[in-house]
């Protein structure tokens, strides 16, 4: 029989943060560094939690250069996935990370694939996913991994929604994702579904311990692609790592089997990534400001959420553009 949850799932929309009395001076005070120690690697992680997501026209060398620490080497799980990833681990040892990642983290393959590479790399911390609820981010930890990618359809150019019914609230998700891995001293990437600063410091709140972000890497300088000029504007191509572009890249075309689970955009071109990245850690520390904490860390304890029916004032949207 088929069985309704009745329990209000959330996305970043629906929320506020509620304000709370500080006596932080200025969002200069507020320290965006984490520390972490790995529970199945032991391995340390000291440096500001926000990642660019691994697809093709973010996830660039370019990118990793800026970012400088959130280095990881992707893997799938077909076969000879795990010949290749030996094969780049021998040749970049510097490369302590390994991102296991799959549109679907819920079928018994991925699980024992994961046993597979952590039995292979004892030593290196391994991010896994996508999974969106609490007993699988439960099974992926103690399988061998350390951070579990949270979020099945938020992304802005997923369609995974749109295609076969599927997904979560992705508040909710990182909500009840971290305490499942948090209980047992893992950790959670909110991978998709922000569209702005706002939603990243939501996303911290929530309990993530680091956020991942595509679309709003998008379109510069250091993301992936030719730059297409058009009408006297540039623009640079992002699409989904499910959509048929990334499968005519990297397997071809679209097996007959399945459908495109992506889209592709053009963005208008953004330049250099590097004001964004200032952007959004200065949303993150007003934020911090605004509910009392002084560091990231304490975010998620002083965050109490309201829920809403608006976001925004739009009024003026359509005819003004930040600066």
């Amino acid at each position: 029989m088929p069985r309704i949850d009745n329990d209000i799932k959330l996305d970043f929309k629906d929320v506020l943060v509620r304000p709370k009395r500080s006596t932080l001076k200025s969002r200069s005070e507020v320290d965006l560094m984490r520390s972490f120690q790995f529970r199945n690697s032991g391995q340390d992680y000291n440096g500001i939690p926000v990642m660019a997501a691994n697809m093709d026209t973010v996830g660039t060398f370019e990118m990793a250069k800026t970012f400088g620490k959130y280095v990881a080497a992707s893997s799938g799980t077909s076969e000879g996935d795990l010949t290749k990833l030996v094969n780049i681990l021998e040749a970049a040892p510097g490369v302590q990370y390994i991102c296991v990642d799959v549109a679907n983290g819920y079928s018994e393959h991925f699980v024992q694939f994961v046993r597979d590479v952590r039995k292979r790399f004892p030593k290196h911390t391994i991010m896994a996913g996508n999974v969106v609820t609490g007993e699988m981010v439960e099974e992926l930890i103690l399988s061998g991994a350390d951070i579990i990618k949270v979020g099945i359809g938020p992304g802005s150019v997923c369609t995974t929604r749109k295609k076969t019914g599927v997904g979560y609230p992705q508040l909710s998700a990182v909500i009840e994702c971290a305490d499942a891995a948090h209980g047992l001293g893992g950790h959670i990437i909110s991978d998709g579904g922000c569209t702005c600063p706002g939603d990243v410091a939501k996303a911290f709140g929530a309990g993530a311990d680091y956020v991942m972000l595509g679309g709003m890497l998008a379109g510069h300088t250091e993301s992936g692609g030719e730059i297409i000029e058009r009408n006297g504007k540039k623009f640079k191509l992002f699409y989904g790592m499910s959509s048929a572009t990334a499968m005519r890249r990297h397997a071809g075309g679209v097996a007959e089997y399945r459908a495109s689970e992506g889209k592709t955009v053009e963005i208008e071109y953004r330049g250099d990534v590097e004001a964004t990245i200032q952007d959004i850690l200065g949303g993150i520390r007003s934020t911090c400001t605004y509910v009392g904490a002084g560091k990231l860390k304490e975010l998620s304890r002083r965050t109490t959420f309201i829920r809403v029916t608006q976001q925004l004032n739009e009024i003026f949207t359509p005819f003004t553009k930040e600066h």
